[in-house]
């Protein structure tokens, strides 16, 4: 049974903020392949692959995560990094920030991060920007400048040497294989 705190009004499980958020993302990919099917199969294939992924990811992440919480941090502790981190995106997030929030020192912090979320906190900073840049190429017309620096990357250059290793693919083809055709 998942803790309840107190201390954060309205939040009833330290996996809430990433369920939302990793549930959402899955949604609108599986949402982009179900438009994709009728007018272009592949692109709806590359949707359903990526969700496939992205949900497989999530899953093995999890499951080391929960091998190893012995000694992690408290639910409030991960509901508040979680929400820190998520609220600010387009700024450079450093790890004193998150130990800050989580009361701990920097060095203890990083060591309890990663027994409780499954990789270190740059790594998941990282996957979260590129979570959300994806999310905002799929539900906005901004460009991928926009969407690169609205999100934390220096760049859309940064944007793009982090996105290619994790979707296989640049940004801009990734967005043109899930954009909705348009219609007339």
């Amino acid at each position: 049974m998942e803790r309840l705190y107190s201390e954060d009004a309205g939040v009833s499980s330290p996996t809430d903020f990433e369920f939302g958020s990793l549930a959402n993302s899955l949604a609108l990919l599986l949402e982009a392949a179900k438009t994709e099917l009728e007018h272009d199969q592949e692109a709806a294939r590359t949707s359903l692959a990526t969700a496939s992924c992205i949900l497989q990811s999530e899953m093995e992440r999890r499951s080391r995560a929960k091998d190893s919480r012995t000694g992690g941090l408290a639910g409030w502790q991960i509901a508040r990094v979680r929400s820190f981190i998520d609220e600010n995106l387009h700024r450079t997030i450093h790890a004193s920030d998150l130990s800050a929030v989580a009361r701990r020192s920097t060095a203890h912090f990083s060591r309890s991060f990663k027994r409780a979320f499954g990789e270190p906190p740059h790594t998941y900073v990282v996957r979260r920007r590129l979570e959300e840049a994806c999310h905002l190429m799929l539900t906005s017309s901004a460009t991928l400048s926009e969407i690169a620096l609205s999100v934390g990357f220096s760049d859309q250059a940064h944007l793009c040497k982090l996105f290619r290793p994790a979707f296989g693919q640049s940004p801009a083809k990734w967005r043109r294989e899930h954009e909705a055709p348009e219609r007339g």
